[in-house]
């Protein structure tokens, strides 16, 4: 099923989960998928490395075990930073081979050592190549705080009214820890006539090594409350989880209240973490009650 259709009649429950490293064998993954599968996600997306720390070809794999033998929808992540067109074809082809008719496009990161590729300078290039070659479902980034490498944040939902004239059917933002600035950014992407689903990004922080690495990868804005309690718990493992777990479900209640058209839970493949969020949040989003 096509992640976009979901929408129609629902409130959006998912889970994302990134592929061992591949020095690590990929049955390592199994026992999260398994445990994820059985929160009964309405998909579950599986990042795609560009930097050649995770195994390429676990995407597909994972992506195919969870759509073919625990019958989840999947959405395998792909980067074209690094990808001639020859290349993607092949993949896209892996894909209809496997029953996957999700993918999530990206650009990428460009890795140390490695020069890009020119045949995708954009995503919205990845985007309308995949819509001109294939049936498969196309799902999106977008940044409710703007792209770190844009001047600001119309300019950035310029470039995002470009990806979903390529074809981008769903979109999936990037984490946030204040919610005003993605229901400021859901105004703006309407104004500006965008009317694709948008997914709101939420990843739990469970301890101070993560939320440090967020904040340095993603540039994201730390709201008062949430330097408050990283402050008040950094020396207490036990109760910063805890914390970080209430800040989530916090989030997401809020979210949900104002009519999300979904969550997207960034799990960091701690399926323990995603069961105490799927416990406190999953029976109001069943319930639809929500949903105008």
């Amino acid at each position: 099923m096509k992640t976009a259709d979901l929408f129609k009649e629902k409130t959006v429950f998912s889970f994302e989960i990134f592929p061992p490293r591949k020095d690590t064998p990929i049955e390592s993954i199994y026992s999260t998928l398994e445990a994820l599968r059985d929160m009964t996600p309405d998909f579950i997306s599986v990042t795609y490395s560009a930097s050649g720390q995770a195994n390429k070809d676990a995407t597909l794999a994972i992506a195919s075990r969870i759509k073919n033998e625990y019958h989840t929808e999947s959405v395998a992540h792909l980067t074209c930073i690094n990808h001639t067109k020859d290349e993607v074809l092949g993949l896209l082809r892996q894909l209809k081979e496997n029953n996957i008719e999700n993918i999530l496009a990206l650009l990428g990161d460009p890795v140390p050592g490695i020069t890009p590729r020119e045949d995708f300078k954009h995503a919205s290039d990845l985007v309308a190549f995949i819509k001109q070659h294939s049936d498969l479902n196309v799902l999106a980034a977008c940044y409710p705080e703007g792209h770190p490498a844009a001047p600001d944040l119309d300019t950035d939902i310029r470039h995002l009214k470009t990806k979903v004239a390529a074809g981008a059917d769903h979109l999936i933002s990037q984490l946030f820890f204040d919610n005003s600035h993605f229901y400021n950014f859901r105004d703006k992407i309407t104004a500006t006539g965008i009317h694709v689903p948008v997914e709101a990004g939420i990843m739990p922080v469970i301890n101070k090594a993560q939320a440090e690495r967020i904040i340095s990868m993603c540039g994201v804005q730390l709201p008062k409350k949430f330097r408050v309690m990283m402050d008040r718990f950094a020396d207490n493992p036990e109760a910063l989880r805890d914390a970080g777990l209430a800040y989530a479900v916090e989030q997401i209640m809020d979210l949900l209240a104002n009519g999300v058209d979904g969550i997207h839970l960034y799990t960091m493949n701690n399926s323990l973490v995603a069961h105490r969020i799927d416990e406190a949040v999953r029976s109001l989003v069943k319930s639809g009650s929500w949903k105008s």
